[in-house]
């Protein structure tokens, strides 16, 4: 039986699909190559701890397939959008669909395997300590009209829900759990990411204006996650 994580690479250009492959397979990860919308639908069907998608396919749009992993199927492995498409307004777009991440080719396999490596650390272990929780054990974090059930990761907001990616649902607690301290984008992305310097800082603030959406009544002129310019972002208490 095959312990190792597995990882579906969702890619039109078979070479970058293999190159990727090769470095997971070499870091001790088993990997599954998708080269069309078609295959990666059945792909889906299967077992599997991440998934590498890139946006523009044949036979079906990347992001039609975040939202059927997101939506239909229901999954909630982490996500990591590999596209050529560099522009803020794509990645705005990918990680409100609910991509956990957004890495722009060409990238260095090295870094590829970090991204890979952290995410499903960190989902691991969010879903073991959510595992072991004690029954009689429910944190609840509740500031003005938003609710947060850590336990069962929901937020609601005047009493209905609000519906966050996985990573809006991390940082939001992130920032809950330490209110009224400043904290600068490299030190969000270590902490909830999980990656230290690697990342593309923008990917913070594409997620703080997504957060705000939902939870803000007014996300204009926020009151829950505040911008303290020149600094960071703060969650007010």
């Amino acid at each position: 039986m095959d312990n190792r994580k597995k990882v579906l690479i969702i890619e039109d250009d078979k070479d970058i699909a293999l190159l990727e492959r090769d470095y997971l397979e070499i870091s001790g990860y088993s990997a599954a190559i998708a080269l069309t919308g078609g295959e990666a639908k059945k792909a889906l069907a299967e077992r599997c701890d991440l998934v590498l998608l890139d946006i523009m396919l044949p036979g079906a749009d990347g992001l039609e397939l975040l939202k059927l992993i997101r939506n239909e199927r229901h999954l909630d492995i982490p996500v990591i959008i590999v596209s050529a498409k560099k522009a803020d307004a794509d990645k705005i777009l990918g990680l409100g669909l609910g991509a956990d991440d957004y890495l722009v080719k060409p990238f260095s396999p090295s870094e590829l395997v970090a991204r890979v490596k952290a995410h499903i650390s960190r989902y691991e272990r969010l879903t073991a300590k959510e595992g072991g929780r004690g029954a009689d054990i429910r944190e609840i974090i509740e500031v003005r009209d938003l609710r947060i059930d850590v336990a069962a990761r929901q937020v609601f907001v005047r009493g209905k829900e609000a519906i966050l990616t996985n990573k809006e649902f991390d940082l939001l607690i992130f920032l809950a759990r330490n209110p009224n301290r400043v904290f600068r984008k490299d030190d969000i992305f270590d902490k909830v990411w999980g990656m230290d310097a690697i990342g593309d800082t923008a990917t913070i603030t594409v997620h703080v204006k997504k957060l705000r959406e939902k939870i803000e009544d007014n996300p204009s002129e926020p009151k829950l996650i505040e911008t303290v310019w020149g600094a960071g972002y703060r969650f007010k208490m």
